[in-house]
Protein backbone atom coordinates (compact mmCIF):
# COMPACT_ATOMS: atom_id res chain seq x y z
CA UNK A 1 0.00 0.00 0.00
CA UNK A 2 1.56 3.33 -1.07
CA UNK A 3 2.13 5.74 1.81
CA UNK A 4 2.87 9.45 1.80
CA UNK A 5 3.40 12.13 4.37
CA UNK A 6 1.81 15.51 3.83
CA UNK A 7 4.96 17.09 2.39
CA UNK A 8 5.04 14.68 -0.55
CA UNK A 9 1.50 15.05 -1.86
CA UNK A 10 1.66 18.36 -3.68
CA UNK A 11 0.77 22.00 -3.35
CA UNK A 12 -2.92 21.40 -3.95
CA UNK A 13 -3.21 19.06 -0.96
CA UNK A 14 -3.50 20.89 2.39
CA UNK A 15 -0.98 20.01 5.07
CA UNK A 16 -1.93 17.44 7.67
CA UNK A 17 -2.85 18.91 11.04
CA UNK A 18 -1.43 15.84 12.81
CA UNK A 19 1.47 14.89 10.52
CA UNK A 20 -0.55 11.90 9.35
CA UNK A 21 0.58 9.19 6.99
CA UNK A 22 -1.69 9.22 3.96
CA UNK A 23 -2.83 6.00 2.29
CA UNK A 24 -5.16 5.10 -0.55
CA UNK A 25 -8.61 4.15 0.74
CA UNK A 26 -9.09 0.41 1.07
CA UNK A 27 -12.17 -1.65 1.91
CA UNK A 28 -9.88 -4.57 2.83
CA UNK A 29 -6.94 -3.18 4.79
CA UNK A 30 -7.69 -1.90 8.30
CA UNK A 31 -6.54 1.69 8.76
CA UNK A 32 -3.69 2.06 11.24
CA UNK A 33 -3.69 4.70 14.00
CA UNK A 34 -2.88 8.18 12.64
CA UNK A 35 -3.23 7.08 9.03
CA UNK A 36 -5.54 9.21 6.93
CA UNK A 37 -7.15 8.82 3.53
CA UNK A 38 -5.05 10.38 0.80
CA UNK A 39 -6.40 13.19 -1.44
CA UNK A 40 -9.70 13.43 0.40
CA UNK A 41 -10.86 16.61 -1.32
CA UNK A 42 -10.13 15.19 -4.76
CA UNK A 43 -11.97 11.97 -3.95
CA UNK A 44 -14.99 13.95 -2.76
CA UNK A 45 -15.13 15.85 -6.04
CA UNK A 46 -14.24 13.11 -8.54
CA UNK A 47 -15.64 9.81 -7.22
CA UNK A 48 -19.14 8.75 -6.11
CA UNK A 49 -17.85 7.53 -2.77
CA UNK A 50 -14.86 6.14 -0.88
CA UNK A 51 -14.75 3.23 1.52
CA UNK A 52 -12.16 2.53 4.22
CA UNK A 53 -12.07 -0.39 6.60
CA UNK A 54 -11.60 0.73 10.21
CA UNK A 55 -11.85 -2.60 12.06
CA UNK A 56 -12.83 -6.19 11.42
CA UNK A 57 -16.46 -5.18 11.02
CA UNK A 58 -16.67 -1.37 10.73
CA UNK A 59 -16.27 0.67 7.57
CA UNK A 60 -15.88 4.40 6.98
CA UNK A 61 -17.99 5.75 4.10
CA UNK A 62 -17.32 9.12 2.48
CA UNK A 63 -19.15 10.82 -0.35
CA UNK A 64 -20.18 14.35 -1.30
CA UNK A 65 -18.17 15.73 1.67
CA UNK A 66 -20.23 13.64 4.09
CA UNK A 67 -19.03 10.65 6.09
CA UNK A 68 -20.69 7.94 8.14
CA UNK A 69 -19.99 4.37 9.20
CA UNK A 70 -21.55 0.92 9.13
CA UNK A 71 -21.04 -2.31 11.03
CA UNK A 72 -21.34 -5.66 9.24
CA UNK A 73 -22.86 -8.32 11.47
CA UNK A 74 -23.57 -11.99 10.83
CA UNK A 75 -27.17 -11.44 9.75
CA UNK A 76 -27.37 -7.76 8.76
CA UNK A 77 -25.76 -4.35 8.70
CA UNK A 78 -26.02 -1.56 11.27
CA UNK A 79 -25.87 1.83 9.54
CA UNK A 80 -24.94 4.98 11.41
CA UNK A 81 -26.79 7.82 9.66
CA UNK A 82 -27.67 8.21 5.98
CA UNK A 83 -26.39 11.58 4.74
CA UNK A 84 -27.96 13.83 2.14
CA UNK A 85 -27.80 12.61 -1.48
CA UNK A 86 -25.81 9.55 -0.45
CA UNK A 87 -28.48 6.85 -0.12
CA UNK A 88 -27.70 5.06 -3.39
CA UNK A 89 -23.96 5.39 -2.80
CA UNK A 90 -24.30 3.94 0.70
CA UNK A 91 -26.28 1.01 -0.66
CA UNK A 92 -23.60 0.42 -3.30
CA UNK A 93 -20.77 0.70 -0.77
CA UNK A 94 -22.37 -1.81 1.57
CA UNK A 95 -23.07 -4.20 -1.31
CA UNK A 96 -19.40 -4.03 -2.29
CA UNK A 97 -18.31 -5.69 0.98
CA UNK A 98 -21.31 -7.85 1.99
CA UNK A 99 -24.48 -9.38 0.60
CA UNK A 100 -26.26 -8.66 3.88
CA UNK A 101 -28.96 -5.96 3.99
CA UNK A 102 -29.24 -3.06 6.40
CA UNK A 103 -31.34 -4.24 9.34
CA UNK A 104 -30.81 -1.26 11.67
CA UNK A 105 -30.24 2.47 11.20
CA UNK A 106 -29.14 4.99 13.83
CA UNK A 107 -30.28 8.60 13.68
CA UNK A 108 -27.38 10.39 15.39
CA UNK A 109 -29.24 13.69 15.77
CA UNK A 110 -32.15 15.50 14.16
CA UNK A 111 -30.37 17.41 11.42
CA UNK A 112 -31.88 16.39 8.11
CA UNK A 113 -28.66 16.49 6.13
CA UNK A 114 -27.32 13.52 8.11
CA UNK A 115 -30.43 11.30 8.09
CA UNK A 116 -32.49 12.37 5.07
CA UNK A 117 -31.43 9.43 2.86
CA UNK A 118 -32.94 6.87 5.22
CA UNK A 119 -35.91 6.16 2.88
CA UNK A 120 -33.51 5.15 0.08
CA UNK A 121 -31.74 2.71 2.39
CA UNK A 122 -35.04 1.38 3.77
CA UNK A 123 -36.29 0.76 0.23
CA UNK A 124 -33.21 -1.37 -0.53
CA UNK A 125 -33.68 -3.32 2.70
CA UNK A 126 -37.33 -3.97 1.89
CA UNK A 127 -36.34 -5.23 -1.58
CA UNK A 128 -33.92 -7.60 0.15
CA UNK A 129 -36.74 -9.03 2.24
CA UNK A 130 -36.31 -7.08 5.49
CA UNK A 131 -39.81 -6.11 6.56
CA UNK A 132 -38.95 -4.24 9.74
CA UNK A 133 -35.71 -2.28 9.85
CA UNK A 134 -34.88 -1.03 13.33
CA UNK A 135 -34.55 2.77 13.47
CA UNK A 136 -32.76 3.83 16.63
CA UNK A 137 -32.24 7.27 18.16
CA UNK A 138 -31.83 8.87 21.55
CA UNK A 139 -34.98 9.87 23.38
CA UNK A 140 -34.05 13.52 22.81
CA UNK A 141 -33.82 13.02 19.06
CA UNK A 142 -37.17 11.26 18.89
CA UNK A 143 -38.83 14.00 20.94
CA UNK A 144 -37.26 16.68 18.74
CA UNK A 145 -38.43 14.97 15.56
CA UNK A 146 -41.95 14.85 16.95
CA UNK A 147 -41.80 18.50 18.04
CA UNK A 148 -40.65 19.63 14.60
CA UNK A 149 -43.07 17.27 12.80
CA UNK A 150 -40.23 15.62 10.92
CA UNK A 151 -41.48 13.73 7.85
CA UNK A 152 -38.74 11.08 7.89
CA UNK A 153 -39.54 7.56 9.12
CA UNK A 154 -39.65 7.87 12.93
CA UNK A 155 -37.45 5.90 15.32
CA UNK A 156 -38.85 2.51 16.24
CA UNK A 157 -36.80 2.36 19.43
CA UNK A 158 -34.78 4.73 21.57
CA UNK A 159 -31.85 4.80 23.97
CA UNK A 160 -32.10 6.86 27.11
CA UNK A 161 -30.64 10.36 27.31
CA UNK A 162 -27.97 11.14 28.40
CA UNK A 163 -26.54 7.62 28.73
CA UNK A 164 -27.90 4.50 27.13
CA UNK A 165 -27.15 1.57 24.87
CA UNK A 166 -28.70 -0.96 22.52
CA UNK A 167 -27.70 -4.41 21.30
CA UNK A 168 -27.08 -5.39 17.71
CA UNK A 169 -26.35 -9.04 17.05
CA UNK A 170 -24.67 -9.52 20.40
CA UNK A 171 -22.62 -6.32 20.52
CA UNK A 172 -23.47 -3.35 22.71
CA UNK A 173 -23.58 0.07 21.08
CA UNK A 174 -23.15 2.79 23.70
CA UNK A 175 -24.64 6.26 23.58
CA UNK A 176 -23.35 9.22 25.58
CA UNK A 177 -25.21 12.50 25.24
CA UNK A 178 -23.57 15.77 26.21
CA UNK A 179 -24.77 17.50 29.35
CA UNK A 180 -24.45 20.77 27.44
CA UNK A 181 -24.16 20.03 23.71
CA UNK A 182 -22.43 22.60 21.51
CA UNK A 183 -23.73 21.51 18.11
CA UNK A 184 -27.41 21.02 18.92
CA UNK A 185 -29.50 19.91 21.86
CA UNK A 186 -29.71 16.24 20.87
CA UNK A 187 -26.05 15.72 19.90
CA UNK A 188 -24.23 12.76 21.42
CA UNK A 189 -21.59 10.09 20.93
CA UNK A 190 -22.32 6.63 19.47
CA UNK A 191 -19.59 4.23 20.56
CA UNK A 192 -18.79 0.72 19.25
CA UNK A 193 -16.48 -0.20 22.11
CA UNK A 194 -15.46 -3.65 20.86
CA UNK A 195 -14.42 -2.16 17.50
CA UNK A 196 -12.75 0.91 19.07
CA UNK A 197 -14.73 3.15 16.72
CA UNK A 198 -16.70 6.23 17.78
CA UNK A 199 -19.28 8.03 15.66
CA UNK A 200 -20.09 11.67 16.35
CA UNK A 201 -21.00 13.95 13.45
CA UNK A 202 -20.59 17.71 13.43
CA UNK A 203 -18.07 18.26 16.18
CA UNK A 204 -14.59 17.41 14.90
CA UNK A 205 -13.45 16.82 11.33
CA UNK A 206 -10.38 14.61 11.12
CA UNK A 207 -7.22 16.28 9.79
CA UNK A 208 -8.86 19.71 9.63
CA UNK A 209 -9.16 22.77 11.87
CA UNK A 210 -12.59 23.29 13.39
CA UNK A 211 -15.13 23.75 10.62
CA UNK A 212 -17.05 26.96 9.95
CA UNK A 213 -18.70 28.16 13.18
CA UNK A 214 -17.16 25.15 14.97
CA UNK A 215 -19.16 22.65 12.90
CA UNK A 216 -22.16 25.00 12.93
CA UNK A 217 -22.29 24.83 16.72
CA UNK A 218 -25.17 26.59 18.40
CA UNK A 219 -22.63 28.01 20.85
CA UNK A 220 -18.88 28.01 21.42
CA UNK A 221 -18.90 27.78 25.21
CA UNK A 222 -19.57 24.03 25.26
CA UNK A 223 -17.43 23.16 22.25
CA UNK A 224 -14.18 22.35 24.09
CA UNK A 225 -15.89 20.35 26.86
CA UNK A 226 -17.59 18.28 24.15
CA UNK A 227 -14.25 17.72 22.40
CA UNK A 228 -12.68 16.56 25.66
CA UNK A 229 -15.62 14.29 26.52
CA UNK A 230 -15.14 12.64 23.13
CA UNK A 231 -11.39 12.38 23.72
CA UNK A 232 -11.92 10.76 27.10
CA UNK A 233 -13.39 7.58 25.60
CA UNK A 234 -11.26 4.59 24.57
CA UNK A 235 -11.24 4.55 20.76
CA UNK A 236 -8.85 4.39 17.84
CA UNK A 237 -10.92 5.81 14.98
CA UNK A 238 -13.47 8.63 14.95
CA UNK A 239 -16.02 9.23 12.19
CA UNK A 240 -17.19 12.83 12.26
CA UNK A 241 -19.82 13.24 9.55
CA UNK A 242 -17.36 15.24 7.43
CA UNK A 243 -13.60 15.36 6.93
CA UNK A 244 -11.08 12.54 7.27
CA UNK A 245 -10.95 9.70 9.76
CA UNK A 246 -10.26 11.15 13.19
CA UNK A 247 -7.74 10.09 15.83
CA UNK A 248 -6.72 11.04 19.35
CA UNK A 249 -4.05 13.25 17.75
CA UNK A 250 -6.92 15.28 16.26
CA UNK A 251 -8.27 15.87 19.78
CA UNK A 252 -4.87 17.26 20.79
CA UNK A 253 -4.70 19.44 17.68
CA UNK A 254 -8.16 20.92 18.24
CA UNK A 255 -7.33 21.78 21.86
CA UNK A 256 -4.12 23.51 20.76
CA UNK A 257 -6.04 25.39 18.06
CA UNK A 258 -8.59 26.55 20.64
CA UNK A 259 -5.81 27.66 22.99
CA UNK A 260 -4.23 29.71 20.22
CA UNK A 261 -7.55 31.09 19.00
CA UNK A 262 -8.55 32.29 22.46
CA UNK A 263 -5.14 33.88 22.98
CA UNK A 264 -5.36 35.57 19.57
CA UNK A 265 -8.83 36.93 20.32
CA UNK A 266 -7.49 38.35 23.58
CA UNK A 267 -4.68 40.11 21.72
CA UNK A 268 -6.99 41.36 19.01
CA UNK A 269 -9.41 42.88 21.53
CA UNK A 270 -6.54 44.98 22.88
CA UNK A 271 -5.85 46.35 19.40
CA UNK A 272 -9.39 46.91 18.14
CA UNK A 273 -11.15 49.93 19.62
CA UNK A 274 -14.89 49.63 19.85
CA UNK A 275 -16.84 52.27 17.91
CA UNK A 276 -13.85 53.98 16.27
CA UNK A 277 -14.70 55.48 12.88
CA UNK A 278 -18.45 55.16 13.33
CA UNK A 279 -20.77 58.17 13.47
CA UNK A 280 -24.01 56.98 15.01
CA UNK A 281 -25.82 59.91 13.40
CA UNK A 282 -25.36 58.07 10.09
CA UNK A 283 -27.42 55.13 11.36
CA UNK A 284 -30.70 54.49 13.12
CA UNK A 285 -29.40 51.84 15.54
CA UNK A 286 -26.45 51.33 17.86
CA UNK A 287 -25.76 47.86 16.41
CA UNK A 288 -23.72 49.72 13.77
CA UNK A 289 -20.95 49.91 16.37
CA UNK A 290 -20.59 46.16 16.52
CA UNK A 291 -19.99 45.13 12.89
CA UNK A 292 -16.75 47.03 12.19
CA UNK A 293 -15.34 46.07 15.59
CA UNK A 294 -16.00 42.39 14.92
CA UNK A 295 -14.47 42.69 11.46
CA UNK A 296 -11.34 44.27 12.91
CA UNK A 297 -10.98 41.73 15.71
CA UNK A 298 -11.42 38.79 13.35
CA UNK A 299 -8.99 40.26 10.85
CA UNK A 300 -6.33 40.63 13.55
CA UNK A 301 -7.03 37.09 14.80
CA UNK A 302 -6.50 35.76 11.29
CA UNK A 303 -3.19 37.61 11.01
CA UNK A 304 -1.98 36.22 14.32
CA UNK A 305 -2.96 32.62 13.54
CA UNK A 306 -2.09 32.51 9.82
CA UNK A 307 1.64 31.69 10.27
CA UNK A 308 0.78 28.55 12.26
CA UNK A 309 -2.52 27.50 10.72
CA UNK A 310 -2.79 29.09 7.28
CA UNK A 311 -1.57 25.94 5.51
CA UNK A 312 -4.44 23.83 6.82
CA UNK A 313 -7.69 22.91 5.11
CA UNK A 314 -10.25 25.72 5.07
CA UNK A 315 -8.37 28.08 7.39
CA UNK A 316 -8.97 31.29 5.39
CA UNK A 317 -12.68 30.57 4.99
CA UNK A 318 -13.36 29.55 8.57
CA UNK A 319 -11.16 31.93 10.54
CA UNK A 320 -12.43 35.16 9.03
CA UNK A 321 -15.40 36.37 11.04
CA UNK A 322 -17.18 33.17 12.06
CA UNK A 323 -14.81 31.18 14.31
CA UNK A 324 -13.31 34.27 15.90
CA UNK A 325 -16.75 35.83 16.17
CA UNK A 326 -18.12 32.83 18.06
CA UNK A 327 -15.21 32.79 20.50
CA UNK A 328 -15.88 36.47 21.21
CA UNK A 329 -19.44 35.61 22.21
CA UNK A 330 -18.63 32.79 24.63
Amino acid sequence: MPQHNHTEIGADEPASTVNATYVEPSAERILLPNEKIKSLYKLNTTTPYMLQRLSERVYFFGGGFYTNAFYVGDKGVLLLDSPENQGSNINAAIASVTELPVTAIVYSHNHADHIISAPTVLKASKAAGVSNVRIISSTNTKEKMELLKCSLPPPTETVEWPVGSFNFEGIKVHFEGFKRPAHCDDAGIWYLEDEKVVYLPDLMNGDQPPFWRFATAENYTYYRPNINQLGGLDWIHHVGGHGNVGSKQDIQFVNKYLDDLEAAVGEAKKKAQFGVGINLLDFNNHAALMAPWLDTVCSVVAEIMRPSYGKYYGFEIWINKENGNMELRK
